[in-house]
């Protein structure tokens, strides 16, 4: 998917990003700021599904039922996308590819981040990191961050995720929303997205493919990695095999989102097949089990 491509699609994209904003503008999402930059702004009754932490426990005494603290946003909402472009995001399905999803991500984002003032930032990797964009707001500088994505040509192989990690705890001044889309082939980033995450509230978008998980019964398969070139034949048709391939690639998802929350990071699992500005529309309108209410949740480090 291009630029041009996602603007053919101008009215599912102005809806899904309009709908983006106002989740990340108004959904629970929205507590992780709160402590800073936030000013009480009266209480209400509280509901279920409410923050207990957010409970106001002065005026619960004194009313006999349980009333809940309200806060007015007084800063903007800075938002900084840390985007994968290695050669492993090219693979997927043929009609949609990893890439193809990291670019619908992001232009989302941007234009949600339109919708909201907020300014917004990027930067975008593969062996080496690219160019960085300091956040700003303004059309001129969304669709220069689009098109720096999208033109990019790929020339190194491997992926510089801690680098461009630590070139955005680098360049943010003021604690900002961080967005990491990548499929996370990658080691060694972990020391980077724990400093991030020290600063700056993270979201890491995970980009996944059926593929991950299930192989078709065709026998003898070859497969090639996209970043060293070397081929391997796997037998597909092998019950025994599909079931290891399955488990190996399941266990690997569930360790690192395990990592992701002990470090202070939300995960978020992003399939090419499903509807991108669904899947982020839910997250930040709060309504999906994992979110960054999670943050603490302790687990092995692998």
């Amino acid at each position: 998917m291009n630029i041009a491509g996602i603007s053919e699609k101008a009215r599912y994209l102005k809806l899904a990003a309009f709908n983006l904003s106002e989740g990340m503008r108004t959904g629970s999402f929205r507590s992780c700021f709160r402590g800073q930059g936030m000013e009480f702004d009266g209480v209400r009754d509280y509901e279920a599904g409410d923050d207990i932490r957010s409970i106001d426990w002065n005026v619960t005494a004194r009313s006999g039922r349980p009333f809940v603290k309200l806060y007015r946003e007084e800063r903007e909402l800075t938002v900084f996308l840390v985007v994968d472009d290695s050669l492993s995001m090219t693979t997927g399905t043929a009609e949609r590819s990893r890439k193809d999803a990291a670019l619908e991500s992001s232009a989302l984002l941007a234009f949600a981040c339109e919708y909201n003032a907020s300014p917004l930032g990027s930067v975008v990797f593969d062996g080496s990191v690219g160019r960085l964009f300091k956040p700003r707001t303004g059309r001129d500088h969304l669709l220069s961050l689009l098109s720096d994505l999208e033109r990019r040509s790929r020339t190194v192989p491997g992926s510089a995720l801690a680098a461009a990690i630590g070139g955005a705890s680098r360049v943010l001044r003021s604690r900002a929303l961080v967005v990491i889309i990548s499929d996370f082939r990658a080691a060694g980033y972990e020391k980077e997205l724990g400093i991030l995450s020290r600063r700056h509230d993270v979201l890491a978008i995970r980009i996944t493919a059926v593929c991950d998980t299930q192989l078709p019964s065709a026998g003898f398969l070859s497969f090639r990695d996209p970043e060293s070139a070397i081929v391997r034949d796997f037998p597909t048709s092998s019950s025994s095999f599909k079931l290891y391939w399955e488990r190996e690639n399941r266990e690997a998802l569930a360790r690192w989102e395990q990592r992701c929350l002990r470090l202070g990071v939300s995960p978020l699992v992003l399939p090419i097949e499903q509807d991108t500005g669904m899947v982020l529309t839910r997250f930040f309108s709060g309504r999906r089990s994992h979110g960054m209410q999670h943050h603490g949740i302790a687990g092995d480090h692998v």
